[in-house]
Order: C-alpha cells, then sequence, then structure tokens
C-alpha cells in the first residue's frame, strides 16, 4: 500500500481540523498520481490506526472525497481512486552541483551496452538464451533453497563461496590452462567490476596503463577514471604489440584468447614477450578471458596466466557470455599477496555476490552440466558462425572478415570511406551494426563492424545479411 502515513505528516497546515488535513493530503496524492485511479485505499480503522487518529476522522474525510468524486466506495470491498492523475506542468530545470573530475570521466568515457532483447539484430553479442537448460537450472535452484534457504539469506563472504571457488579452480585448470587454487579465486558480480577494482587497487593517478587499440571501451573507463594515463598500443594479426616506442606502464590490459573487437587471438611468442615487458617494467597484467570459451577452428592457447611465472597476471572471467548475462557473476584470480586488499575492497564495493545464485552455478559445474551446456553451446554457434561467413560472402562481398574463429560476434572490414555512412543507413533499418571506429583511442586505422552472430537463428541471420547486402548494393549503385 502507499505510504499513507508518510504522506500525511508532510501537511504542515497544523491548524486545520485533522479530517481537513487528510482530505487535503488524499486530493493531492490522487492528483499528483502518487495514488493511481483504482488502486485501493487502506480501511478506514486501519489508516485510523496507522496515522494515530479516530475512525470517525478518516471515515469524515473518506465521505468528503466521495462526495467530491475523488473516491468511490463499495460496501464489502472498500475505497478507490476515482480519479486519474492531472498530468503537472512541466518544471523548470534544476540546476545541482557539478561532478567530481572523476565523476566526470567515468560518465564522458562511455562502455559496451549489451542489448536487452536478444536475437533481433547484429548488435546482440550474448549467449543465446533459448539454448540454456533453464528447467534443470530451476531444479538446482529449489533443491538449494529447499535444504539451505536459511544460509542464503544470510550475508556472505567478500571472496565469494568456497564451493564456487573450487569449482571455477578445477575447471579454470583443466579448461583454460590457468594456474590456481581455490583461495586465489575472488567471486565478482561483473567482469567490468574485476576490472574497476584492478585499476582502484594497482593505479595512482599519473600511471601509464597499455590498452589495445582498438580495445574495451568499458577498460579505459576505468583506467581513465582511476586517474592513469591511457596509452594505445597497436593490435595486428597476432595481437597487441608491445614492440615500438612507448612509455614505461604500471598495468596492461589485454584479452589474448581472442581480441576485442578485432577477434585475433594472441599468438605464443607475443605473449612470451608480453610477460617479458611486465617484467622488465615491473608492470601488472590484466587478463580479460570474456569469452575464450568459445573456440572453433583450434584448440586455444593456455591463458597468459599459466605461462606467468612471476606472479604479474592478474585474470578476470565472466559467466554472462557462456550461460546468461543477468547471472551477474563473475571471478578474478589473483596471485597471492594481493588476495586479502581485494577482498577488503570489493566488500567496500557491495559486500558480496548473491549466494543463492553461487550455490546453484557450483552445482551445475560440478555436475557436469556446465561442460555440457558449453559443448552443445559451441556446436550451435559455430554453425552460425560458418552460416555468417557464407551468407556474408554471398551477399555482402564488400566485406571481409578479420577472424572469425572464435566468440560470439565477428569483425568484419569495409572498404576505407564508408562506414559512418553505412552505419547510419544500416541501423535506420534495424541491422544494429557496431563500428569499429569506436572502438580506438586513437585515429582508427581500419573500417568495419563487429556483426554478433551467437543469440541469432539460421532465418535471422539470413535475412540480416541479405538485408546488409542490399543496402550495400543499393549505396554503390547511387
Amino acid at each position: 500500500m502507499p505510504a499513507l502515513p508518510t504522506l500525511f505528516a508532510t501537511q504542515q497546515a497544523s491548524d486545520l481540523p485533522l479530517h481537513e488535513q487528510l482530505v487535503r493530503t488524499l486530493r493531492s496524492a490522487i492528483l499528483a498520481g502518487h495514488l493511481p485511479q483504482h488502486s485501493r485505499l487502506p480501511a478506514s480503522r486501519m489508516l485510523a490506526a496507522d496515522l494515530g487518529v479516530s475512525r470517525s476522522t478518516v471515515e469524515l474525510a473518506y465521505g468528503r472525497l466521495e462526495a467530491e468524486g475523488y473516491l468511490v466506495r463499495k460496501v464489502g470491498a472498500g475505497s478507490f481512486v476515482a480519479l486519474a492523475a492531472v498530468s503537472p506542468a512541466p518544471r523548470p530545470p534544476q540546476s545541482a552541483a557539478g561532478l567530481s573530475r572523476r565523476g566526470q570521466e567515468m560518465a564522458d568515457g562511455g562502455a559496451c551496452h549489451d542489448v536487452p532483447e536478444v536475437g533481433r539484430s547484429f548488435a546482440s553479442s550474448q549467449p543465446d538464451p533459448r539454448l540454456f537448460p533453464q528447467a534443470l537450472w530451476g531444479r538446482l535452484m529449489q533443491q538449494q533453497w529447499r535444504r539451505h534457504a536459511g544460509d542464503w539469506m544470510n550475508y556472505g563472504d567478500p571472496q565469494g563461496l568456497e564451493t564456487l571457488r573450487g569449482a571455477i579452480s578445477s575447471y579454470l585448470v583443466q579448461s583454460r590452462g590457468v594456474v590456481c587454487e581455490p583461495d586465489q579465486i575472488l567471486i565478482l558480480t561483473s567482469s567490468q567490476q574485476g576490472i574497476l577494482l584492478a585499476t582502484q587497487l594497482l593505479i595512482d593517478a599519473g600511471d601509464t596503463v597499455w590498452v589495445e587499440d582498438p580495445g574495451y571501451p568499458g577498460a579505459r573507463t576505468a583506467m581513465e577514471s582511476a586517474g592513469a594515463r591511457v596509452h594505445p598500443v597497436p593490435v595486428d594479426e597476432e595481437g597487441l604489440n608491445p614492440q615500438g616506442k612507448h612509455p614505461a606502464p604500471r598495468l596492461i590490459y589485454t584479452t589474448p584468447a581472442h581480441q576485442y573487437p578485432l577477434g585475433v587471438p594472441m599468438s605464443l611468442p607475443r605473449r612470451m614477450a608480453l610477460l617479458a615487458e611486465a617484467e622488465r617494467h615491473g608492470a601488472w597484467i590484466l587478463e580479460d578471458d570474456y569469452d575464450g570459451e568459445y573456440q572453433y577452428d583450434q584448440r586455444p592457447l593456455p591463458a597468459l596466466q599459466g605461462l606467468d611465472g612471476q606472479g604479474r597476471v592478474l585474470y578476470v572471467g565472466t559467466f554472462s557470455k557462456v550461460l546468461f548475462g543477468s547471472l551477474r557473476l563473475a571471478y578474478l584470480v589473483l596471485p597471492r599477496p594481493l588476495m586479502e586488499s581485494f577482498c577488503r575492497a570489493r566488500a567496500a564495493v557491495d559486500g558480496h555476490s548473491n549466494q543463492l545464485l553461487q550455490a546453484v552455478t557450483a552445482d551445475f559445474i560440478r555436475a557436469g552440466h556446465f561442460a555440457t551446456h558449453l559443448r552443445q553451446s559451441r556446436l550451435v554457434y559455430q554453425s552460425r558462425r560458418d552460416l555468417l561467413l557464407a551468407e556474408l560472402a554471398s551477399h555482402c562481398p564488400a566485406l571481409t572478415p578479420i577472424h572469425g574463429g572464435a566468440g560470439l560476434q565477428c569483425a568484419v572490414r569495409l572498404p576505407p570511406g564508408g562506414e559512418a555512412r553505412w552505419t547510419e543507413a544500416a541501423n535506420t533499418e534495424g541491422l544494429g551494426l557496431r563500428p569499429l571506429g569506436q572502438f580506438y583511442l586513437g585515429p582508427p586505422t581500419q573500417e568495419g563492424w563487429l556483426l554478433g552472430f551467437a543469440s541469432l537463428d539460421n532465418q535471422t541471420l539470413r535475412r540480416l545479411c541479405r538485408r546488409l547486402g542490399s543496402l550495400l548494393a543499393s549505396d554503390r549503385h547511387a
């Protein structure tokens, strides 16, 4: 019910009779839309007890409002609002204190925003929710709630549930080549939270951070908000290229398994060179493995963290790209000397992740359902990748795939000079194209788009590719 006692307490005209104060309060609330049309008001006895007045006072006010047409009273049913709210007059713009410098940098920096509705355009680079075993997940949730509801209603360990950390550790050691124990894993709400924690704890204002160019805008925003000097390092066919003249870094951010957004995997020689650079400069490496599970044409190389013999690599992963986006569970694998500080900082940010979802995810992994789901999803997404490449070759010959061997999306290269024009025209028709230019920190060295395909069924993929091909052909012949 609406907080009528609170509304009543806002009346300052104490010289008026109590019933008149109540009439004015309810009338204002109805006209302002706080009490919507057809909503039921509290019974007069209940409202009188809440307000500390006599029931006759409330009955007098209700009767008055009924006579004025604001209420309809039905015997045995209650009192209901009879009027719809009146549209308020436009309010003048309100001034507010300015943001801090860091706040303004965060607001201006931008990030990647996944579309809330999947399966309709190229903008979606999320897993297909239709492939997820929803009934099985529901049963696991019911089992955990029946057995341990009291535990999951309490506050949890900021480091995360021990059973989930153990399940993640076993998976990462076997499948990703990560070298870790459960006590090195910190459970988070998102990979972005892991990036933010790393930047807040490892970077001082003025420190230099290397980022891939093009690269993930959310990482750049986190670095800049920490006061770092963000330095772009170019990406070539082997991934981030540290050769050349670059200022000494305090932190290096990279996506070696499947570079975002170009999709190229970092070669083994390049990984070893990057580790050598970090050791030479005494720098940390933040390895973001956001969808490294989806490799289609070759076995993935071991994680950069698994090659690190100096304890300089922090490894961040997420379940959003392999289970479902709203799960809001991720993890950070840390060198042991950092764990206590990161746990304290994580507790200061938001305490801990959802206890029940952690327990269910642990059960899902340990019972083998995670491996089964991942294997089945990988086969479906590979077939969709194959279809996308075939349709692009047939209908969009002007587009050149950059690297489509992994992930939930594929970057394609455009002939120079057309990205902005074609993007605007295509997105007017709802194709959801993300231009590569928006991922560059410096001047773009190539033009193209990032095309999500994983959540698109075959019919939708064909339709979108043909629409895109028609648009490019019509523009070329115009």
